[in-house]
């Protein structure tokens, strides 16, 4: 009996050491079938880090181009804001200049070139977009009008009397006050 008991336990071993090694062959079949595949997936997921890398650079490229352009353009727009009214104040500068060179001395000839030049002034402010200020008989606006003094007069207190110095706007915002003299309370 002692040969019976001996033989299946002998047994007992190996077959376990033979059930072990194609357990572990298996795992190594599978191992290189999962290796395989996850050194893929590894190698794909790479490819498209590399590719989302290139077109993080592009992106970044491209943004600090379109920074650049619109510093350029800002700065143009700064430089040449002023072309359109300086080219508008030309011909006024030419009637100056051309008043300053007559020396005939008719006072009537002057005076027509003054008020010419004049009108050529108001033309190029009304191109430019600049309104005068000259608010006589309006109610006084701290926003638009400098209060230089308060005289008496018949008119509702707190209203422009006269105008010392005319103001200008451009675009709704004060370029120079007007300089009035307001009504004072009764």
């Amino acid at each position: 009996m002692e040969e019976q008991n001996q033989t299946p336990s002998s047994n007992a071993p190996q077959a376990a050491d033979d059930v072990t090694r194609a357990q572990v062959q298996g795992v190594e079949a599978a191992s290189g079938d999962d290796v395989a595949r996850l050194t893929q997936q590894v190698a794909d997921l790479e490819a498209k880090a590399k590719e989302h890398y290139e077109l993080f650079l592009r992106a970044t490229a491209e943004g600090e181009n379109i920074r650049r352009r619109s510093a350029e353009e800002v700065s143009k727009a700064h430089k040449f804001a002023i072309e359109n009214f300086a080219d508008n104040l030309v011909p006024v500068m030419d009637s100056l200049q051309a008043a300053l060179a007559d020396n005939t001395g008719d006072l009537v000839k002057l005076r027509e070139g003054v008020e010419l030049t004049a009108r050529q002034l108001a033309a190029a402010f009304e191109r430019g977009k600049i309104v005068e200020v000259n608010p006589v008989g309006e109610k006084f606006d701290p926003h638009r009008h400098q209060a230089i003094s308060m005289v008496p007069s018949e008119q509702e207190p707190n209203t422009v009397v006269n105008v010392l110095q005319r103001g200008y706007m451009i675009a709704d915002r004060v370029l120079r006050p007007a300089l009035v003299t307001v009504s004072a309370p009764r």
